[in-house]
């Protein structure tokens, strides 16, 4: 400890006796542990020195070479003293997790994936309150604990955090900025498997009696037909739609294109809708009312959510329908392959997590194959 860093302690000491009306803390206890903790900060500051020096070195060395060189730095830089000079370590760390989303960007992820991995990761480094290189395991297990109690979350919540941790810390081991990602030791959350609800055949046809718009109708009919996404719907204009083949092509996640189907009866109700309206708007659903914008998905899911509520049923939102149509598309016997490109799955297992095999279907499966 420098002479002039003593000299600050002692004058924090005193200015703060003379704005305290209560009984003079003890100056050599003070002392000491104003002592002990600027060792510490000098020990963690030689630490990070020697991780520096460690990670800038790691493509030219082999494990042994890079344990020695680690071994010599701690012995030679042990009766130094280590001062950092202020930089702007904020823009460099984020300079890192601009670089990760930028290759993401370039493998295909959206946008709103994209926005999502950002707060994900910027939350864990201001929580964390450490540099990025000097984060380790158990910086990261206390993150998702402390963040699982304070919001309550969901094993599945903490699960998706600790998976995009894994990526974002994973990319910077392979580009060499870490020496080795502090997530690797973590597993994967094991997390329940739930049953999701599907729309009953009585659910679907009380949705369509009840529907007073002609838009609603079709739009129910088109998630119900085609087990499109909500996403992918919004982006339909009325030319994307080929009525004689009835069929559509859609923009999937990664900006994918597809081709999804729909039924007669999804044909005739948006021909019905298409036909009433008065506007020159390109989108394929629109709001009721002028200026009469393309419908947005919190729009539509509001918008169903309320239509639910009405006719007392629970959790009606878009993604139910694709749930439910690749449920019956399993239960009518399409193979799981078909289903996977009429969903638009990169992964069969995705598609497999979609459909639910009823239980009725297992007990006379059983029946038939086994007796």
């Amino acid at each position: 400890m420098t002479r002039e860093e003593l000299s600050c302690i002692i004058q924090t000491y005193k200015t703060k006796q003379q704005n305290k009306n209560k009984t003079p803390e003890d100056p050599v206890e003070y002392l000491i542990t104003e002592i002990n903790k600027n060792r510490k900060g000098e020990l963690t500051m030689k630490q990070n020195l020697i991780m520096d020096i460690v990670q800038g070195m790691l493509p030219y060395l082999n494990n042994a070479q890079t344990q020695r060189l680690q071994e010599v730095l701690q012995h030679t830089l042990f009766d130094y003293e280590v001062a950092k000079t202020e930089s702007d370590k904020g823009l460099s760390e984020q300079n890192l997790v601009e670089l990760f989303l930028s290759a993401k960007r370039i493998e295909g992820c959206s946008e709103k994936t994209l926005k999502y991995y950002k707060a994900t990761i910027q939350a864990m480094i201001d929580s964390i309150g450490k540099g990025i290189k000097y984060i380790v395991t158990d910086d990261i297990r206390c993150y998702l604990t402390e963040y699982q109690s304070n919001k309550n979350s969901s094993k599945v919540t903490i699960d998706n955090i600790r998976r995009i941790l894994s990526s974002f810390f994973s990319w910077l081991e392979d580009e060499d900025y870490i020496l080795k990602s502090p997530v690797r030791r973590i597993h994967k959350v094991k997390t329940g498997t739930n049953i999701k609800e599907t729309y009953s055949d009585e659910a679907l046809e009380l949705m369509r009696d009840n529907c007073t718009e002609l838009r609603d109708l079709a739009m129910i009919d088109m998630l119900a037909s085609t087990g499109m996404r909500v996403g992918e719907m919004v982006l339909l204009n009325r030319e994307d739609i080929d009525f004689n083949e009835r069929e559509c092509v859609v923009f999937g996640k990664g900006d994918k294109e597809r081709v999804v189907y729909f039924d007669a009866r999804t044909k005739i109700h948006l021909q019905n809708y298409l036909q009433s309206r008065r506007d020159n708007n390109p989108a394929l659903f629109v709001s009721l009312k002028a200026p009469y914008e393309r419908l947005k998905i919190g729009g539509i899911e509001v918008r169903l959510r309320n239509f639910g509520k009405q006719l007392g049923l629970s959790k009606v939102h878009p993604h139910k329908f694709r749930r439910t149509l690749a449920t019956m598309a399993i239960d009518k016997g399409m193979p799981i392959e078909q289903l996977q490109q009429l969903l638009g799955h990169r992964k069969i297992d995705t598609t497999l997590q979609y459909a639910m095999v009823k239980q009725s279907n297992v007990k006379l499966a059983h029946r038939k194959y086994i007796g």
